[in-house]
C-alpha cells in the first residue's frame, strides 16, 4: 500500500509540477497539446512530454492526410517514394506550416500485417509543402502507415493509411502473451503490467525496466516512445511516458479499446543507441 501511495504521489507531481513563484499569472489556462490533462495557470513546458503549454487550445479537429506511393503499386524490394500531403478539414486547402513535436515536424510509423516489420522515422518537408520519404517494402501484404504531425494553429494529429504491396501476403501469426525479457541493441527491457491482465476500457500501467540503467538518454526529447497496435492493425496508439525521470523504470499508461491481442513496441536510447523491443499483450473484457 505504501509503494502504491508513493507511485500515486509521484504521478501527481509529474502531471502538476510546483508553480513557479516568478511566473506571470495572467488568468489564462495553459494546456499541453500532446497531453491535454496537463494544465497550468502559467506558461511553460509540459513536465511529461516537454512541449510548450498553449493558452486557448482549439477543439480537436481531424485534418486530411493523403498518402501517395510511387511507383503504384509498390514492388517488393524496390525503392518507393511516399508522399504525405496535409489539407485543412474546412476547405481542403494545403497546410504547409507545422509545429515541431519531439524535435521533428513529422513522425512516421510503418507496420506490416504480420507485425514483423516496424519502422519509426521522419519524412522531410519538401519545397512543394509535402512530406517525403523513400522506403523499400521488404515483403508483400498490407502495411499500415501512421502519420503523427501538428499543424500550426490546430491540435496534434495521428492518422493512419493503408498500403497494399502485391504478392503473396504472409500468413497470420498468433499473438500469445509475451512479457519475456527482450535483448535490444545495448540493453535488456522487462515489462510488468498493472493490472497483470489488461482489461478493455480500463487504464493499464505499462511499467518497463531497463538494464543496465546507466547511460539512459532522451530520444527525440522524451524518455521513451511507444506504439501500440492491435493484431488486426485497426487500433494504433502512439504514446510517451507518463512517469520517467531518467532512471531505469519508465511507465506508460494505456487504455486498450478492444478485447484483442496487441503488440507493443517501445524505444529507449542509451549511450547514443536507440533500442527497440516489442511485447505481446492480450486484452480481455471485464468478467
Amino acid at each position: 500500500m505504501r509503494a502504491l501511495l508513493s507511485l500515486v504521489i509521484l504521478a501527481l507531481w509529474v502531471q502538476s509540477p510546483p508553480p513557479d513563484p516568478t511566473a506571470v499569472q495572467d488568468g489564462k489556462v495553459y494546456i499541453c497539446p500532446m497531453d491535454p490533462d496537463v494544465r497550468s495557470n502559467s506558461p511553460g513546458k509540459c513536465a511529461r512530454c516537454g512541449m510548450a503549454l498553449v493558452a486557448g487550445l482549439p477543439d480537436p479537429v481531424e485534418y486530411h492526410m493523403d498518402l501517395t506511393v510511387a511507383p503504384r503499386p509498390p514492388k517488393v524490394g524496390e525503392m518507393a517514394r511516399l508522399t504525405f500531403s496535409i489539407h485543412d478539414p474546412w476547405k481542403d486547402r494545403p497546410v504547409t506550416n507545422f509545429q515541431i513535436v519531439h524535435e521533428k515536424l513529422f513522425h512516421m510509423f510503418v507496420v506490416s500485417q504480420d507485425l514483423q516489420v516496424f519502422l519509426h522515422n521522419h519524412p522531410t518537408l519538401g519545397s512543394d509543402g509535402d512530406f517525403h520519404y523513400d522506403y523499400t517494402f521488404p515483403k508483400a501484404g498490407m502495411y499500415r502507415i501512421l502519420g503523427d504531425f501538428y499543424p500550426d494553429g490546430a491540435t496534434p494529429q495521428l492518422i493512419a493509411k493503408t498500403v497494399i504491396v502485391p504478392g503473396t501476403p504472409p500468413k497470420p501469426v498468433p499473438l500469445p502473451r509475451d512479457y519475456s525479457t527482450k535483448n535490444a541493441e545495448n540493453m535488456q527491457v522487462e515489462l510488468v503490467t498493472e493490472p497483470p491482465q489488461p482489461i478493455v476500457g480500463m487504464k493499464t500501467q505499462m511499467i518497463f525496466r531497463v538494464k543496465p540503467g546507466e547511460g539512459l538518454e532522451k530520444y527525440l526529447a522524451a524518455w521513451g516512445h511507444m506504439l501500440v497496435a492491435s493484431d488486426d492493425l485497426i487500433d494504433l496508439i502512439h504514446q510517451h511516458p507518463f512517469i520517467a525521470d531518467g532512471g531505469p523504470q519508465i511507465q506508460f499508461n494505456v487504455v486498450f479499446p478492444r478485447a484483442r491481442p496487441y503488440r507493443v513496441w517501445v524505444q529507449f536510447q542509451r549511450n547514443g543507441v536507440v533500442n527497440t523491443a516489442h511485447f505481446d499483450v492480450p486484452v480481455q473484457m471485464l468478467k
